[in-house]
């Protein structure tokens, strides 16, 4: 709960309830605050029996924390029955990017470099060369004054 709070943090918040509440009264403020946060957690506790209860035996399994949005997705996405982890696995980001800043900088991949004199220069496996300059530069298409 407070694992974002460091030490200097801390000590500045003590100083400052004893300035408030002061010395006398700061142990019942102290008791105060844990007696609220203990009936708060029972309070919750009891709820969470009481749904758990309603829902029945088919809902055994079932998990508050399950409905937090990036719990769910984590759940559903470690599940083998989807094949999601062999597509992962199978994606290689870095060989991706790294073709593209080759090709945007005009260098041959080591991926299009290995294919060798064999593929024709037409043809790059179905990738488009961003490197590639316009054939005719000055050959426009013709005006069409109704498409503008």
């Amino acid at each position: 709960m407070f694992n974002d709070i460091g030490a200097l943090e801390l000590v500045t918040l003590v100083v400052l309830a004893v300035l408030v509440f002061g010395p006398d009264k700061l142990p019942k403020v102290i008791q105060d605050v844990t007696r609220t946060i203990r009936k708060i957690r029972e309070f919750s506790d009891s709820a969470k029996q009481d749904i758990r209860q309603e829902l029945g035996p088919e809902f055994k399994d079932f998990e508050f924390e399950d409905l937090n949005p990036k719990t769910f997705l984590r759940k559903q996405l470690d599940n083998d029955d989807l094949g999601l982890k062999e597509i992962r696995n199978g994606f290689d980001l870095k060989k991706e990017m790294a073709e593209v800043t080759d090709a945007v900088h005009g260098r041959e991949s080591e991926s299009s470099s290995s294919s060798g004199p064999s593929s024709s220069s037409g043809a790059t496996g179905g990738r488009v060369d961003m490197s590639k300059k316009p054939e005719a530069p000055d050959d426009r298409p013709p005006f069409d004054a109704d498409a503008t």
